[in-house]
């Protein structure tokens, strides 16, 4: 299946003419509430199907309904969605994945309706990925268990039906994605301590983060100091303690301090919702040893 000629040949297609053409290409599709995402069928993508007579039979029901498309080994297409709501934008997040060589393999681009992203690449029938979040990161995986609206169907935005448009293909020799490897980019996590009887397994142990951010490798530094410190934010710890703990560790794995008040900052800012006014001077109080509840 050429993916990119398929997205490009139902541009500007009425929605029942643009899921026959999906159907017609063996691309299981379902029919969405106009200008919505929500399933009209009773089990939503569970119900997709490339069987062109019943294709044709939904849409001449709902001659407005958008096109829903399952995700994962059904399809044998895969999504990043970059998602764009308020401040969390996931363009710049994805950029940075591109560089490390994660995504940029894709076979179609297609812009949503919120002016956000689908990035589409082939599935590996051998290996299924199942669907996940990154919330924080603005990203989300569309893999086995989803579904992604696809072209050109048009969903309501902010007052105004927006179309979802192919922008862009990609170069020949589109390649699977490694989910895994992804999400572990977005957002990196460190072992879960062993557990004991005496121990509560929400507390998170500052030390012991800091210890699992001094064994970050060149590459993965930064973006592991800045899930470091979103945890010390969600369990409550100033944020000029975070510093104390975290800055020594960070400076130990080759980061500048700028880059360590940086990140910290964008940290606090996206867990509490304002910017801490960190000391550029002096030292922050000790929180050595500190088990935070």
């Amino acid at each position: 299946m050429d993916t990119a000629a398929l997205f490009a040949s139902v541009l500007g297609l009425p929605p029942g003419e643009g899921a026959a053409r999906f159907a017609d290409a063996g691309v299981p599709v379902f029919p969405c509430k106009a200008a919505e995402k929500r399933p009209l069928t009773q089990h939503g993508f569970h119900d997709a199907t490339s069987d062109i007579e019943q294709v044709r039979g939904w849409w001449a029901r709902w001659p407005d309904a958008n096109i829903g498309m399952p995700t994962g080994s059904r399809s044998g297409l895969e999504v990043v969605d970059i998602d764009v709501h308020g401040r969390v934008r996931g363009f710049g997040p994805f950029e940075l994945a591109r560089r490390e060589g994660l995504v940029d393999r894709w076979q179609v681009l297609v812009k949503t309706a919120s002016g956000g992203m689908h990035a589409y690449y082939p599935a590996d029938p051998q290996r299924p990925q199942p669907s996940w979040q990154a919330a924080r990161c603005g990203i989300d995986f569309r893999g086995e268990g989803g579904y992604v609206i696809v072209p050109p169907s048009r969903v309501m935005f902010e007052g105004n039906r927006s179309s979802y448009e192919m922008i862009g293909a990609g170069r020949p020799g589109a390649v699977p994605l490694d989910a895994a490897a992804l999400r572990q980019f977005l957002d990196p996590r460190p072992d879960p301590p062993p557990s004991t009887a005496n121990s509560a397994q929400r507390d998170v142990d500052a030390d012991r983060i800091a210890g699992w951010l001094g064994t970050r490798m060149e590459g993965e530094r930064n973006r592991a100091l800045y899930w470091a410190a979103c945890r010390l934010a969600e369990n409550g710890v100033p944020d000029d303690n975070a510093r104390a703990v975290l800055g020594p560790a960070a400076v130990r794995v080759g980061l500048p301090e700028a880059e360590i008040l940086t990140t910290i900052r964008s940290a606090y800012r996206t867990v509490v919702g304002t910017t801490p006014p960190f000391r550029t001077r002096g030292t922050a109080p000790s929180m050595k040893g500190r088990v935070i509840s």
